[in-house]
């Protein structure tokens, strides 16, 4: 009888102790699955909230109106404003004919030497280019004389200034002009510190124009050094520099000719005289002008510059000539 109740008590504590395993067991299943619902609902909060809060376009775009101090100082004028207005109009991308007729410059490996000839050449030829741009106020006009013209040009941006005003340098692109290369920041104590830092203020700028065209592996293989490529203080660095760009497909080039538009010629006589006395007795002549912001001397006298290099019997053309 004892034994018997032994084992009743027994059988009784065995199922007393299943109960509880089962008891433990359902709280914590309880458990999990409230600790999973805890979850889910505070990371569908965090993921609801993030895109609540996220840019609907990550692109980042340049403001609207000029940024730069030369303008920003400058006071504002109903012509000023429909000038600063015009740079925002939509151009039309290239077409595949456009494409394949030269807007993309191409590798000339003999591009050093025919553009030294260029010097020696006896076909009246005018390569107008601009230097220091895009500006906001300058390069819009310059770019309408040179449109109602039907004139083209080389244009030599500072990739600073391009990154500043991406929508001038794609006009001038798809208006036909050609971009070539002036250095990132034209600041002479950062670009001739090195070899190195030539190279690199030439990249920077090329890369900031793939930016501002929409074009990944566009090149522009030209290069002007800021204040030449000869003479003055850099002009051994200059010289160690030139194989190194050119390495890398780079040619550059100077002028043989000037309106003096950066040397206190500020009236269209002046920088008409300047023209002249610097392009006598050469054929082929490139002309050195700028089109920063301080440059309105330039835009009043562009039609001139244009009509008298026509009397004189001279074609125009551009740097697509050559790449």
């Amino acid at each position: 009888m004892l034994y018997n109740n032994d084992e009743e008590t027994r059988l009784i504590n065995v199922d007393l102790l299943q109960e509880r395993r089962l008891n433990v067991k359902k709280v914590a299943i309880f458990i999990t699955s409230v600790m999973t619902c805890f979850i889910i609902l505070v990371g569908s909060f965090f993921i609801s909230y993030n895109k609540i809060n996220e840019p609907e376009d990550k692109t980042q775009y340049v403001s609207a109106e000029p940024t730069d101090k030369d303008v920003a100082n400058v006071p504002s004028t109903p012509e000023e404003e429909k000038v600063i207005k015009s740079q925002h109009v939509q151009i039309a991308t290239h077409s595949v004919e456009k494409i394949m007729s030269k807007f993309i410059p191409e590798y000339n490996e003999n591009a050093q030497q025919e553009i030294k000839d260029l010097y020696f050449s006896t076909e009246k030829i005018a390569y107008l280019t601009f230097d220091d741009g895009p500006s906001a106020t300058i390069t819009p006009q310059v770019l309408d004389i040179l449109k109602n013209e039907g004139v083209p040009a080389t244009f030599f941006v500072v990739g600073k200034r391009v990154e500043m005003y991406p929508n001038l340098v794609k006009r001038a692109y798809d208006e036909g002009h050609y971009i070539a290369n002036h250095g990132y920041t034209h600041e002479y104590s950062q670009i001739y510190r090195s070899v190195d830092t030539i190279f690199e203020e030439y990249i920077n700028c090329e890369n900031a124009v793939r930016a501002a065209l929409g074009i990944e592996d566009y090149r522009m293989y030209l290069f002007r050094y800021p204040g030449g490529s000869a003479g003055g203080r850099y002009a051994d660095l200059k010289n160690q520099s030139k194989d190194v760009l050119n390495s890398y497909g780079v040619t550059f080039t100077n002028w043989n000719c000037m309106t003096g538009d950066a040397e206190g010629k500020n009236t269209v006589e002046a920088q008409i005289a300047e023209l002249q006395a610097t392009m006598e007795g050469d054929d082929a002549i490139i002309v050195l002008m700028h089109d920063a912001s301080d440059k309105q001397a330039t835009v009043d006298s562009l039609p001139s510059v244009i009509g008298y290099l026509r009397e004189q019997g001279y074609s125009f053309r551009n740097f697509y000539d050559i790449f």
